[in-house]
């Protein structure tokens, strides 16, 4: 004969959990879960426990929950809290990553062939004064 029948089921603890926006799947590190806002019931824990949201297009987020337990005297019964309740987490929109700016690909165009100017000899004649390259040394002779 087994003395189980006798022994209590463990408490079970109702969570409310919300988001805004709402919409969110929320995840106890407990086992529960269901979409915001909504209520879950979750075994009493003996330590605290995490809530975790997650949205299409915003960063997932953890809340951190702690249990408070009362045990109760003679004439009132113990009870268990969770702190905070609601869980609420505010979700932040996912940042998107930067597009690229790419430049359009242009082909360069081929400069045209000109004839390249012969090197002029040391003793040559200074350009005349109206050329667009004049005489860097003009002027120290």
């Amino acid at each position: 004969m087994s003395w189980d029948m006798f022994k209590s089921a463990p408490p079970t603890l109702q969570v409310r959990l919300e988001s805004n926006p709402p919409g969110a799947d929320a995840t106890t590190s407990l086992g529960g879960g269901c979409k915001t806002p909504c209520s879950v019931s979750v075994p009493a824990p003996d330590a605290p426990f995490t809530v975790t949201f997650a949205l299409p297009k915003y960063q997932p987020t953890t809340v951190p929950v702690n249990v408070i337990k009362n045990p109760g005297d003679l004439t009132t019964s113990a009870t268990v809290s969770t702190d905070p309740n609601p869980v609420f987490a505010e979700l932040q929109p996912a940042v998107p990553p930067k597009p690229v700016k790419k430049k359009p690909h242009r082909p360069k165009k081929p400069k045209p062939a000109a004839a390249a100017p012969a090197a002029a000899p040391a003793d040559a004649a200074p350009p005349a004064a109206g050329s667009a390259f004049p005489d860097p040394n003009a002027g120290k002779r």
